[in-house]
């Protein structure tokens, strides 16, 4: 019990503020491809309704568990490119076949993590390439939140003038007057569709798995190749460069076994936030770095709520304009690029290794079904090798 209550005790509003928006932000702006993923291999309705369910419930205990354990933020949610991996490679793929893949995937996780593997490679990577990666992921979302102002510039820019007056006079709650002001906005000037909400319950629909070489080859490997890439590896340097040690193999393989368990109900595949976790990471969610897990704990019951309320995520969806969304995001975003980049560009030693990382990751480039997340890590790690592979470092005595 005493882990409930001093959970409790060091919560605060914007702790629930910022387990808020992460949720909103994670649930809002990419269910509609989870919906597209079931749909792909031919889901009915329930079932589809049965996956928001085991990825709310799977994400939200998932969270719970390991965020009131370490007592560090730690946020797990689904796989994105995951979802876009099934879509893809669905043709052929019955619903059973698939739930196969997806348990293979979660073995495979549980592996890496019971080996340790996936640390020691995560131990390599350089600080300097891990802040850089993640400012490229989040600067995207942020060029997406002060884009919208192009479509609904009242509403962007209210909320962006908003930000700046609470980042003055109360910075503690910039992001919850950000929120409350963007949501009365947007309703006032009749862009929330309420005729859009509904309050539909949703049920698990269990799933027989299947067996099929093809996909498992075809589905459930570049499943885990891609949800490793590109977000266990930004999910872990989130956590990293916000300054605390998390144990990377543990959450590996209870994001495993939770994949294991959800599977046959929907649950594709769970892994590290790097985007929202960074939410619930900044000094936003608490100007205590020691109680900011109450934010991540706060996620997860919304996880859950959102999992039980699964016919009401779509209409959230469909009700809440893009601008709103992407507008909370971003501002609340913006202090966590800003730290990144600071450590990224910090070490002149790693400088234009990072800054290549960032650059190619903020890109958006995809090869192979990979996200530019893999592929910015890629670019700086061989532009460190070229540079400084076998080379004496300078001597600070030398002269220019």
């Amino acid at each position: 019990m005493k882990p409930l209550q001093d959970c409790f005790r060091d919560t605060s509003l914007a702790a629930v503020s910022a387990g808020f928006v992460s949720t909103l932000v994670g649930f809002t702006s990419t269910i509609a491809l989870i919906f597209q993923a079931a749909r792909s291999l031919g889901a009915t309705p329930e079932q589809v309704s049965s996956w928001v369910w085991a990825l709310g419930i799977g994400m939200g205990l998932t969270t719970l568990l390991l965020s009131l354990r370490e007592r560090i933020p730690i946020l797990v949610t689904w796989s994105t490119p995951g979802a876009a991996v099934i879509a893809a490679a669905s043709a052929g793929v019955s619903l059973p076949e698939a739930v196969g893949a997806f348990l293979v995937c979660g073995a495979l996780t549980v592996l890496v993590g019971i080996t340790g593997l996936f640390e020691r490679m995560m131990n390599r990577i350089p600080f300097a390439l891990a802040s850089g990666l993640l400012a490229g992921i989040l600067a995207r979302f942020a060029l997406q939140a002060f884009s919208g102002a192009q479509i609904q510039p009242a509403l962007v820019l209210t909320m962006f003038a908003i930000y700046l007056i609470g980042r003055r006079w109360w910075p503690r709650y910039a992001v919850v007057g950000v929120l409350l002001s963007g949501t009365t906005l947007a309703a006032a000037l009749g862009q929330i569709n309420v005729l859009a909400l509904r309050l539909d319950l949703a049920a698990p629909v269990g799933v027989m798995p299947a067996w099929s070489w093809h996909a498992i080859i075809g589905m459930g490997l570049p499943l885990f190749i891609v949800t490793l890439a590109s977000q266990a590896v930004p999910g872990v340097s989130a956590i990293r460069v916000m300054g605390y040690k998390p144990p990377v193999s543990s959450m590996m393989t209870w994001s495993g076994i939770a994949t294991i368990v959800f599977a046959p109900f929907g649950g594709y595949t769970f892994n590290l936030a790097a985007i929202t976790a960074s939410i619930v990471l900044s000094p936003h969610a608490h100007a205590d770095a020691s109680k900011r897990y109450t934010a991540a704990i706060m996620s997860g019951l919304f996880y859950i709520l959102m999992g039980l309320m699964g016919g009401a995520v779509a209409g959230v969806l469909a009700a809440s304009p893009p601008a709103l969304v992407m507008g909370i995001a971003g501002l609340a975003l913006l202090g966590t690029i800003g730290n990144g980049l600071a450590v990224a560009l910090r070490d002149e030693h790693h400088r234009e290794a990072a800054l290549i990382t960032f650059l190619v990751t903020l890109s958006g480039l995809t090869l192979l079904g990979i996200s530019s997340a893999f592929w910015g890590l890629v670019a700086g790690t061989v532009s460190l090798l070229v540079q400084h592979f076998r080379a004496p470092r300078p001597d600070s005595n030398d002269s220019p």
